[in-house]
């Protein structure tokens, strides 16, 4: 029989050498290969068209944001608030026309604080802020304090009503009026100056005024006192909250 004719291939021995391991070259798939040059080539393809198709628009003027139309925000003042507003109407026409660039007036006929935009106006947010302002005065805000909603954006006026809380009646609805403002505002003052907010207490009803997380607090610490616990007790838990809030920031 002849050998020589069907002979098979050698196989290279890997005994020979140390390093048998380093002797193999590892073969990449053609198919991972193609799926790899594909990938790249639709990401090229996505990048250059999302840059083409970018468009690119000039800043819009102040006229066309508005729409070409002047609007109005209507501001309701409770007759308790007229004689406040008069004597404090040229701290809040001054920020509202000189800052903010907007029209202010008091409507006699309807009782309302009316304020618009004008040619001069720049943002189109600045008539929220004005309106916002002016809601706080009328709610008792001081002006000193409800300036800080123009000069800073991330202020919010939250209300709520003490029966919201707790269906109460009579007397137990004045002793819950009473713990929340203390022996001469004690209570109401420790908590605005712990959350570094500022509360007005109106009859049943209770303004806050402060960023989204000191109104929590704030808002936290009242509803404990209208439940029933003691002032110490809720002095001890927002100073608590207070000072983890601190450290985290």
């Amino acid at each position: 029989m002849d050998t020589g004719t069907n002979s098979a291939p050698e196989v290279p021995a890997a005994t020979d050498s140390g390093s048998g391991a380093d002797a193999f070259t590892k073969v990449k798939s053609k198919k991972s290969q193609k799926r790899k040059r594909e990938q790249d080539g639709a990401d090229m393809d996505t990048e250059e068209s999302v840059a083409c198709k970018r468009p690119q628009f000039p800043a819009i003027s102040g006229d066309k944001l508005k729409g070409g139309s002047d609007e109005m925000r209507k501001v309701a003042v409770p007759s308790h608030r007229y004689t406040p507003l008069k004597e404090n109407w040229l701290k809040i026409f001054t920020p509202i026309v000189e800052n903010l660039q907007l029209q202010v007036r008091f409507n006699l006929k309807t009782r309302n604080v009316e304020i618009k935009t004008c040619k001069e106006t720049q943002d189109i947010g600045s008539l929220t802020r004005a309106a916002d302002f002016v809601r706080a005065f009328v709610l008792g805000f001081q002006v000193e304090d409800a300036l800080a909603l123009i000069r800073l954006d991330e202020l919010f006026l939250e209300s709520f009503d003490v029966t919201d809380v707790k269906p109460l009646k009579g007397d137990h609805l004045s002793r819950a009026i009473g713990r929340i403002a203390g022996k001469g505002g004690k209570t109401k003052f420790t908590i605005e100056n712990v959350t570094k907010t500022r509360i007005v207490l109106a009859d049943t009803k209770i303004h806050i005024l402060g960023s989204f997380q000191n109104i929590k607090m704030a808002r936290t610490a009242i509803c404990n006192l209208i439940l029933g616990s003691p002032p110490s007790k809720v002095y001890g838990n927002i100073r608590a909250v207070a000072s983890r809030a601190a450290e985290r920031f």
